[in-house]
């Protein structure tokens, strides 16, 4: 098992991909030093409108190489939600197979499916 280091997490990720139809899809996620997290997950389309979006906002850890989540509210039609707690959907926890300060690359511990995020640089042209 490796340790990886929680401080490292903290910060904005994006993932680029495409779904199913092949619409272009992101993911942000910002992780909070508090343990809070909030994601965005934008389906557009080949024009870049936005053709569907979700929030989510819960907790989330890192334990050696398990990195976990919680999705406590979700955003619908711009209002917040309480997500269904009840509901194992919201819980999600991964493998951490990489973490660099550019890179966080993980697999999810149920399906397998592994995804790869890169670090938002909110300072570009800064020294």
């Amino acid at each position: 098992m490796s340790n990886f280091n929680r401080n490292m997490l903290i910060g904005q990720w994006v993932r680029n991909d495409t779904d199913d139809s092949g619409n272009p899809f992101v993911e942000h996620a910002e992780f909070f030093g508090d343990g809070s997290f909030e994601f965005c997950f934008m389906t557009m389309s080949n024009s870049g409108d936005i053709l569907q979006q979700e929030i989510e906002l819960g907790d989330w850890g890192l334990v050696g190489d398990i990195h976990f989540t919680m999705t406590k509210n979700e955003v619908l039609d711009e209002k917040m939600m309480s997500a269904d707690l009840a509901n194992p959907d919201n819980y999600h926890a991964y493998k951490v197979t990489q973490l660099t300060a550019d890179s966080f690359a993980y697999e999810h511990i149920l399906s397998k499916e592994s995804f790869i995020l890169k670090r938002v640089i909110d300072n570009i042209g800064h020294c």
